[in-house]
């Protein structure tokens, strides 16, 4: 009996109907092993996956296949975007095993839990073979699989893990200076096809640059964002950014969206346009916000997980467009300019037709006039020509940085809309993604929320909520912060080595709980809580986060050291705490005009700012003590500004704090 059809997960879902007789992952799927005595066939993937879906098709739906799994194995499916814990230890199993690994991941393991076998994405007939020979060797030579899985599960968790290091600038610097050496001087981006946008390290280059004056990291930030843009992985119709570029220029996507990825790189791009001042990275970043407004949304506020690559069984068919087609929608002499502009020909570019794209295009900062009422047409007829898939889940971690990502762009676009919407998924998250307790869960779908929240789940949270307190200063933002960052010392951390554990220590217990610093195509929950640790200690002055953000710093220097490429985001959190940092309060009978516009003209992340009027003074007292001793006038407003340890005399007005600013200690 197949039991998905009733999960909520629309990857459990689309593997509802197939002839295997799935569980989802939990005890009853284990018992089941354990009474009938047989191997567990673990299957883990997600519902925008194109060679899922192609593994679906041509295995899970077979009566052979299903034969074989139903007669001799217990098979189990998750979706790695709600378990992301059990994603992670198999995944290590995998990349142990063959060196490499990917999704759909395909793992043969005890009825308690132990690997023996992992891979990825197998044909039909490879498939048939692996299980046949695992079904006669559990038969005839149990022991030397269930040894096999001691083995694998022990070597996992006797993973060397890094000691602590020691914080320092020099850690920064060369990593800024190895990024150079992967760079792609012609395309952009580190490394060789596949290309993955990454978007963390672009933001720590920017940063990097911007603090020390690193022309070398800007120019490499942009070179990276503006062949990005150019390419199709960037969808020029609708906008939003695909996951990664199959090849070196960024003109081949693999076509799929995801939420994650197009918040960081809307900070990436919000982050360009505010040091640069190219009106081409706020197009960027409102056009992709845009799209998630309008495609990615729940009516409730939360936002979903992504969209598909594949439409009617197709991948990028949603996308792809021919001459003759737009002939036929805009008429001749408007398609002529919609194709010279957008690259679409004869001959195609992707399979006989054309990915819209920009490379070689000149002047791209001015676009053709017309172009944009050209574009909302073929928007507009797209959306009803093919269907394509939408994961309709809401998972606090991705909605964290998104969050994040429409607070900053908010500010810094004056786009006020876009914090509303972070403000609105914020009160979602909090109303339909909390227990009773108080605490986070992982997963929202069709009004049913689940699945305790892991480590991403409270930090990229956190980081959201402290975003979003910067713009708003409403004191309820760094409460629900400073709740989130001490549940995850009281029940994630090791209080031994140091570093947070991917999940709580009263949660369920994998076979491993390795604790994970490298940055992938998020930020790690560790790097995250880095600089949330960081700005909380900057922001209340209290002792308890001092200490633990020095603890997590130093952790994150030990897990970078030698692989600073690999930490961008524990770079980028480095960078804030090394380079001067300065503490401004404000006090007044309202929030002044003059501190938001400073805050949009120039902003300095390593600036934390507190802002005390009559409404938030007694929450605010309560969370940064140190503020009671700033009293509000009854007129005007007082700005406390300390940097780097000493403090300055008040002043009454933003353009002496911004003064004050410009004698900071020297960067380098």
């Amino acid at each position: 009996m197949n039991r998905l059809a009733s999960e909520p997960s629309p990857y459990l879902l689309q593997h509802g109907e197939n002839p295997v007789d799935w569980y989802p992952w939990g005890e009853e799927a284990f018992e089941a092993a354990r009474r009938q005595e047989k191997p567990i066939f673990l299957s883990i993937g997600y519902s925008t996956c194109h060679w899922c879906h192609v593994m679906a098709r041509e295995s899970f739906q077979d009566q052979t296949v299903a034969g074989a799994l139903n007669g001799d194995f217990i098979s189990i499916k998750v979706d790695r975007e709600e378990r992301p814990d059990v994603d992670a230890v198999y995944m290590a199993a995998c990349m142990a095993m063959t060196g490499s690994g990917g999704w759909p991941l395909t793992v043969l393991m005890t009825p308690d839990q132990k690997p023996f076998w992992a891979g990825t994405y197998l044909p039909k007939g490879q498939l048939l073979a692996l299980l046949d020979r695992a079904a006669r060797l559990w038969r005839e030579d149990r022991a030397g699989l269930l040894a096999a899985g001691e083995q694998l599960t022990a070597h996992l968790r006797g993973l060397e893990e890094s000691g602590p290091g020691r914080p320092r600038r020099e850690l920064v610097s060369r990593g800024a200076d190895l990024y150079e050496t992967l760079f792609d001087a012609q395309w952009g981006g580190f490394g060789q096809a596949p290309k993955f946008p990454t978007a963390h390290n672009l933001v720590f280059l920017l940063e990097y640059s911007r603090r020390t004056g690193n022309r070398r990291a800007l120019e490499m930030a942009e070179q990276t964002m503006e062949c990005m843009y150019r390419g199709g992985l960037f969808d020029h119709v609708g906008g939003g950014f695909a996951r990664y570029s199959t090849d070196r220029k960024w003109l081949v996507p693999h076509f799929e969206k995801m939420l994650y990825d197009n918040a960081l790189l809307v900070l990436a791009y919000t982050e360009g346009f505010q040091l640069t001042g190219r009106t081409l990275w706020k197009e960027a970043a409102c056009r992709t916000l845009d799209f998630v407004l309008r495609e990615l949304t729940a009516p409730e506020g939360g936002f979903y997980c992504g969209q598909d690559a594949d439409s009617e069984g197709v991948e990028g068919k949603y996308y792809l467009m021919t001459p003759r087609e737009l002939r036929g929608l805009l008429g001749r002499e408007q398609a002529e300019s919609f194709c010279r502009w957008y690259g679409v020909t004869e001959s195609g570019n992707f399979e006989g037709k054309s990915i819209p794209n920009l490379i070689g295009r000149e002047n791209i900062d001015r676009e053709p006039e017309g172009i944009a009422d050209l574009r909302q047409k073929v928007y507009e007829y797209r959306l009803n020509r093919t269907r394509l898939h939408r994961d309709d889940k809401v998972l606090t971690a991705w909605n964290g940085l998104m969050v994040a990502a429409l607070a900053r762009a908010g500010l810094a676009l004056d786009r006020p809309d876009y914090r509303t919407a972070a403000e609105r998924a914020a009160g979602f998250l909090e109303q339909s993604l909390t227990d009773k307790q108080g605490r986070p869960l992982a997963r929202w779908r069709e009004g049913h929320a689940n699945h305790p929240g892991k480590l991403e789940d409270y930090a990229f949270y956190a980081w959201g909520l402290l975003e979003l307190y910067a713009v708003t200063f409403r004191t309820r933002y760094l409460a629900r912060a400073v709740e989130l960052a001490g549940a995850l010392l009281d029940r994630f951390f090791d209080g031994g080595k140091g570093g947070f554990y991917p999940y709580a220590a009263d949660g369920e217990q994998l076979i491993t709980r390795t604790k994970e610093f490298y940055d992938g195509a998020m930020p790690s929950g560790n790097s995250v809580m880095g600089l949330v640790l960081s700005r909380l200690a900057r922001l209340t002055g209290e002792e308890r986060w001092r200490t633990a953000a020095e603890r997590q710093l130093a952790c994150l220097a030990g897990a970078a050291e030698g692989r600073e490429p690999g930490h961008g985001f524990a770079m980028l959190a480095l960078l804030e705490a090394l380079w001067p940092t300065g503490e401004l309060v404000c006090v007044a009978r309202a929030i002044p005009e003059e501190l938001k516009n400073f805050l949009r003209e120039e902003p300095r992340p390593e600036l934390t700012v507190l802002v005390k009027t009559p409404e938030t003074a007694g929450e605010l007292e309560r969370l940064a003590p140190f503020t009671a001793n700033y009293p509000i006038p009854e007129q005007g407003v007082r700005y406390y500004l300390c940097q780097n340890g000493a403090c300055a005399q008040p002043v009454d007005r933003v353009d002496q704090v911004r003064e004050a600013l410009k004698r900071e200690i020297p960067s380098e």
